[in-house]
């Protein structure tokens, strides 16, 4: 079958744009904890430091409005040029159009905000005019309401767009847990990005496999004292 949707996502056939993750867009958002989101985006985007994806980041009207890029994921990628855009759709930005096509991969993973605006209209075109496959990351994107968000996801999804989640294109990208020259930063984005499984890492870790905790803090442990008896 000739799909190229079924061909799983790899460091060598993807590349990620991530789109206005800055503060004026993020307080509009109401579809997902903005909490949750950005360190949704911040994992997603550690993901493609490690695996080598190319990454572009683009933003809009930073200084007249939205602010500048969250500085967590600048300091993933501190030598990363800025696209700055006036278009809210970042397609209609030929900056942005010339960084896809030097990078030379036709899965396009998209994280941006908002869902029904800068997300959707960039998917649309990117995958008419440039024909490109389109990779949404529901979970690193938001919407100025749950509605916004979960409508504009279905609109992307019946054009043609793959729906998927941070945590997904990073395991995808990881494969197999015998690949070890990821393995480690893997486990290391995991235990500070991806919740109650980044817990049981630390657990099994420390607990199970006796290793020692990721802290390297001397952290003195007081023994118990028993309550006296009345």
């Amino acid at each position: 079958m000739n799909n190229a949707k079924l061909e799983v996502l790899t460091p060598e056939n993807s590349q990620l744009i991530i789109i206005d993750h800055q503060p004026q867009m993020a307080f509009g958002v109401q579809s997902i904890d903005r909490q949750s989101l950005k360190n949704n985006v911040v994992g997603l985007a550690k993901a493609a430091k490690v695996f080598g994806i190319p990454t572009i980041i683009t933003t809009v009207e930073t200084e007249s409005f939205s602010g500048r890029t969250y500085p967590e994921i600048l300091d993933v990628f501190p030598d990363h040029p800025i696209l700055e855009r006036t278009s809210m759709n970042s397609w209609d930005d030929q900056k942005v159009r010339d960084a896809l096509a030097r990078n030379g991969k036709k899965k396009v993973i998209v994280a941006g905000l908002w869902t029904e605006v800068c997300n959707t209209t960039f998917a649309l075109c990117a995958m008419l005019e440039g024909d490109y496959e389109i990779y949404m990351v529901a979970d690193a994107s938001g919407g100025t309401s749950k509605d916004a968000h979960d409508f504009a996801m279905q609109r992307m999804v019946q054009a043609g767009v793959v729906p998927v989640t941070w945590q997904q294109v990073l395991l995808e990208w990881q494969r197999d847990w015998a690949h070890r020259e990821t393995y480690d930063a893997v486990i290391k984005i995991v235990t500070e990005h991806s919740g109650a499984y980044g817990m049981g890492v630390d657990y099994a870790y420390t607990m199970v496999h006796k290793a020692p905790a990721r802290n390297q803090g001397k952290n003195e442990v007081l023994a118990p004292v028993a309550a006296p008896v009345r």
